[in-house]
């Protein structure tokens, strides 16, 4: 008798239950970025008022990224897109050219004049410019003063929130910090050689030469050639340390110490540089001011003693 009661009474529990609102459903808007500096922005931007994504996590290296069927399916579902564009994304570019037809998205860097891009090459007298300008924190702040408004208004609100215009206050702060400490470190020393070249803003904004192995993208290719003449130039110039990079494989530099020691040069290893992504998520370096203030330190413990002349 209560089995067939219960039969009798299951139809209505199921619809009982499905009139109940799901109570982990988030109705929030969805953005979804690429790289984790665009996310930490953006997460400061909107706050509680929207969900963010990342699909680049730490040590991932946008220039050879290659999107999953998980990552297209999260961006079809956003209901904001952020990129950083200049071709940093890559092939990716295609992507969100299609996207943008029925969703919101904003490339972050068309929000800053291109006079104040680094042209790395002309293709048919069009330049080409490199992508990695998080490096000069002073133009950062410029792409995230612009963006917070347009991202705000996206998802509703009047204007820039509070906490988005506290985050640009912190990166103007930061930019000086930059600037005030790098300027103990002496001019000679002032070489900061890594394995691909992603620092050129840093180095045109806080006065550093910028040498990498490979070219802006790390899908370049680098020889013998190339090696050789940077362990001649570190040996002639007695560059006192090089860098690696957390997304990018440490073999070329360590070819490059190597090289350096055979021709009675000890260079040292100045550690790990946070280049195209950022540290660990919940760590200092998981955040951009942090990733930032990290590699400030690690220039600085590096390079402020005197390299023999």
């Amino acid at each position: 008798m209560k089995k067939q009661l219960m039969l009798l009474l299951l139809p209505l529990m199921v619809w009982v239950a499905s009139c109940q609102p799901a109570g982990d459903k988030d109705d929030r808007p969805l953005i979804v970025v690429t790289t984790g500096m665009i996310a930490d922005a953006t997460r400061a931007i909107v706050g509680e008022h929207a969900r963010v994504e990342a699909l680049m996590g730490p040590g991932v290296d946008p220039h050879l990224y290659k999107a999953t069927q998980g990552d297209l399916a999260l961006l079809r579902s956003a209901d904001i897109i952020v990129y950083n564009g200049l071709h940093l994304e890559g092939k990716m570019q295609e992507v969100f050219d299609q996207l943008a037809k029925s969703t919101t998205v904003f490339n972050l860097s068309d929000g800053l004049d291109t006079s104040q891009f680094i042209v790395t090459s002309l293709r048919n007298d069009l330049p080409t410019y490199d992508p990695h300008i998080w490096f000069d924190v002073a133009l950062w702040s410029k792409a995230i003063d612009q963006l917070c408004p347009q991202l705000c208004k996206a998802i509703g609100l009047d204007s820039c929130t509070e906490s988005g215009l506290a985050y640009t206050e912190r990166l103007h702060s930061l930019n000086q910090w930059v600037s005030d400490t790098l300027a103990t470190i002496p001019d000679r020393n002032r070489v900061l050689i890594t394995s691909h070249d992603a620092f050129e803003y840093f180095g045109r904004a806080y006065q550093f030469e910028v040498i990498g192995l490979q070219g802006i993208s790390t899908a370049a290719e680098f020889g013998l050639k190339d090696i050789t003449d940077m362990v001649n130039l570190i040996s002639d110039r007695r560059i006192p340390a090089v860098f690696i990079e957390s997304s990018v494989s440490e073999k070329s530099i360590r070819s490059v110490m190597q090289g350096c020691k055979s021709k009675g040069h000890d260079v040292a290893l100045g550690g790990t540089l946070f280049s195209d992504a950022m540290g660990a998520e919940g760590t200092a370096e998981g955040t951009y001011p942090g990733m930032v203030r990290h590699n400030v330190m690690l220039l600085l413990h590096a390079l402020q003693t005197s390299s023999t002349p």
